[in-house]
């Protein structure tokens, strides 16, 4: 396969702010010193929010590839780490009153093997309707999260240990395409993207990319950054491994039902295969492992598992509504450019 563009990994460019906190913190980044919201200011916004979470990308992309013109001094500058720190307070605890009433773990672990014949979702819908629109849509906003698909999960490494930890590495060695740079996870969601004819630039689609969206990707950094939550990122590296085939095999689908590129379906199948192996791994060993040497956390695997299910099908609503209602699931940005070329692509 030829690439019509090579996948590019340098820093993105600093999106549009979205609100009072989001633009007093782009303008911290972008400028250097300045006012920065205080703890009331960040109370009055929305904890499923746009303003809340594109500030929460902005602070949490420090630590991965940064921003262009950003200094790299800024990851760990105190103001900023101190919204941050206000930020997450206000997410984590709509998320903790939202995920009350979470099953215990076992039983939460049980429910995701159950999938309903009837069932709704974003891959049944991008498969049952075949357009590429919608199929294109999707890829650009997964894209916030999946062109660096585990690097999230890797924090909790060093806070495991014993089966926990083995197991943990095991999976992510498969994620980063067991050493070989052009099978890692993260490369093929950049072909896939390519055979789209979507840009596979890191960051291209944030400011595309709603709430919805940016809860998803933030959730895994709130869980990766903090020890104390090491049992949260256990139950949302449960989830995704546990409900990632049966979605993949119908996205793979859906990918050759609209004509698009091998790349395309082959990082789905690739999907299919893999995590029907981690599955069972991640269920008798990441997440036996952990509750066989910290049974204490047991509560937090279950809320983990709880949160992730929650602003998951927060996303799949919101995508899912517009597409049926022929509407775009993308914002459209300050500048009035459409978020994706080529709206009409037919596939290939």
């Amino acid at each position: 396969m030829t690439l019509l563009h090579a996948p590019v990994t340098t820093a993105p460019e600093l999106p549009e702010a979205r609100g009072t906190v989001s633009d007093a913190v782009r303008s911290r980044l972008r400028a250097g010193p300045g006012r920065l919201p205080d703890e009331s200011e960040i109370a009055r916004c929305s904890a499923y929010g746009e303003d809340l979470h594109l500030s929460l990308h902005l602070c949490y992309e420090l630590h991965y590839q940064g921003f262009a013109g950003v200094p790299e001094t800024l990851e760990w500058d105190p103001d900023l780490l101190r919204v941050r720190a206000l930020l997450e307070h206000r997410f984590e605890s709509a998320l903790r009153h939202d995920c009350r009433d979470a099953p215990p773990v076992d039983e939460a672990l049980s429910a995701l093997l159950m999938e309903p014949v009837d069932g709704t979702g974003v891959s049944r819908f991008l498969l049952a309707r075949g357009e590429s629109w919608p199929v294109r849509e999707y890829a650009a906003l997964r894209s916030v999260h999946q062109l660096r698909e585990a690097d999230p999960h890797l924090w909790v490494v060093p806070r495991l240990r014993g089966r926990a930890k083995a197991a943990m590495v095991a999976v992510e060695y498969d994620e980063y395409g067991c050493g070989r740079a052009e099978r890692m996870h993260s490369r093929l969601y950049a072909d896939l993207m390519t055979d789209l004819d979507l840009d596979p630039s890191y960051g291209r689609y944030v400011d595309a990319a709603g709430a919805e969206t940016l809860a998803a990707s933030n959730l895994m950094t709130l869980f990766g950054l903090h020890r104390r939550l090491r049992g949260a990122l256990v139950g949302h590296f449960a989830v995704l491994e546990t409900t990632s085939p049966p979605a993949a095999s119908r996205l793979a689908e859906a990918m050759r039902r609209i004509g698009a590129g091998p790349a395309a379906a082959r990082y789905y199948d690739e999907h299919v295969e893999a995590d029907a192996v981690h599955e069972q791994l991640v269920r008798r060993e990441v997440v036996g492992g952990l509750l066989d040497d910290e049974p204490e956390l047991a509560p937090e695997v279950a809320f983990g598992i709880a949160a992730t299910c929650l602003v998951e099908d927060r996303l799949a609503h919101h995508v899912t509504d517009a597409w049926s209602r022929g509407e775009s699931a993308l914002r459209t940005p300050s500048d009035g450019r459409a978020p994706l070329p080529n709206r009409a692509w037919s596939g290939r």
